[in-house]
């Protein structure tokens, strides 16, 4: 989504440059005066870098640290004593003393599971807020900008070093996630833990923790590099390559031939969506979840969480690995969480979605305000 809307600002953007060099609009074959350029590309600037803030918070709140919390909750149960009472029926049966001791029994225990905490933004949302203060909707904020911005870095250095070709860029990706591994880890306990007195850069986790993620990591970054990769051989696959780059070709098609390329063009993109549910959604939870099988335990989680994941880890000092194998991480996580996570990212979708229209149709009626009538096209 946010990749089609950069797409769309980019294209409005310089259809505004070339309407703000000529000074006019285009509307009914007509050239109309454009009367106040600069008021409408100040606006228009404006509107573009609100939409981009609003879009970066929603992905963060909600696909950052609510979706992390959503990835290692372990809903709790709660446990309820019913002790065994004497019939007083007309027709039950008449016990001696001695049968009554006899017959006595331990109280029944009853386990009611409790709803997760992360079920809905909203009250993810208030328990950390209540748990951690009215910033915690950013809680990692700063160690997520520190990654991204070394990230940044890093990549352009490989990129350079391995050359510019698309499979030098994505070994580059892949190594520079593999690199920066403690990092995101350490993004990862920042978000899912209570605030702590120490700062965030006096809680890198060790290298020998950092070590145990290189290869979750690294699948991590192979599935995210598959999203381009499986689309883009079957765009080269079904020769769309010429559609592309001279749409007008197109048109010379039968309508049998152009329901084909249709189709073709629809298989790309549900290609793209299938590798992101079928490959990167677990990659990514299993990630998370042996990150946070590596939680120290001075810290505490901020949402219920089962470091033992089922008994399937045992702490070190012990004699265990102390962490979770990818297999168990992704097997723990169970099908309710699994639809749980996938409403959360269906509902930041929508939201984005609407955010996005909404923010058009405000540029809309900007120009409008402005400008009378005349309207970009």
């Amino acid at each position: 989504m946010s990749g089609i809307a950069h797409h769309l600002v980019k294209r409005g953007i310089e259809h505004t440059q070339d309407r703000y060099r000529t000074g006019t609009f285009a509307q009914d074959g007509d050239n109309k005066p454009f009367g106040h350029p600069h008021i409408v590309a100040a606006a228009l600037v404006i509107t573009a870098l609100l939409w981009f803030f609003a879009l970066s918070a929603v992905q963060y709140i909600y696909g950052g640290v609510v979706a992390t919390l959503t990835m290692i909750e372990t809903p709790t149960a709660t446990a309820f004593k019913v002790d065994p009472v004497e019939s007083d029926e007309a027709d039950a049966p008449l016990l001696s003393s001695d049968e009554k001791k006899s017959s006595t029994t331990e109280p029944d225990l009853f386990y009611v599971k409790t709803k997760p905490i992360t079920s809905k933004i909203r009250t993810t949302i208030r328990h950390i807020v209540a748990e951690a203060g009215p910033w915690a909707r950013f809680r990692g904020l700063q160690v997520a900008l520190a990654y991204h911005f070394i990230h940044h870095i890093l990549f352009q250095v490989l990129t350079a070093l391995f050359g510019g070709a698309i499979i030098s860029q994505s070994l580059a990706a892949v190594v520079t996630a593999v690199v920066l591994c403690r990092l995101q880890m350490l993004w990862t306990h920042v978000v899912i833990s209570t605030p702590s007195e120490k700062k965030w850069y006096r809680r890198f986790p060790t290298i020998d923790a950092g070590k145990k993620v290189i290869l979750p990591t690294a699948v991590w970054a192979l599935a995210e590099q598959a999203t381009i990769y499986v689309p883009l051989a079957l765009f080269v696959v079904f020769d769309l390559e010429g559609y592309f780059r001279n749409p007008a070709s197109f048109n010379e098609l039968s309508p049998m031939q152009q329901k084909s390329v249709m189709l073709a063009a629809f298989a790309v993109m549900m290609s793209g969506f299938a590798t992101a549910v079928l490959v990167v959604f677990p990659a990514s939870v299993t990630l998370k979840r042996v990150q946070a099988s590596l939680l120290p335990e001075e810290y505490d989680s901020i949402v219920p969480f089962d470091r033992s994941f089922g008994g399937k880890v045992q702490p070190q000092v012990v004699g265990g690995t102390g962490v979770v194998s990818m297999l168990d991480a992704w097997k723990t996580f169970d099908w309710s969480a699994r639809f749980r996570l996938i409403k959360l990212y269906a509902k930041i979708f929508a939201i984005q979605v609407s955010a996005t229209v909404f923010f058009i149709l405000f540029a809309v009626f900007q120009v409008r305000m402005i400008n009378g009538d005349y309207i970009l096209y």
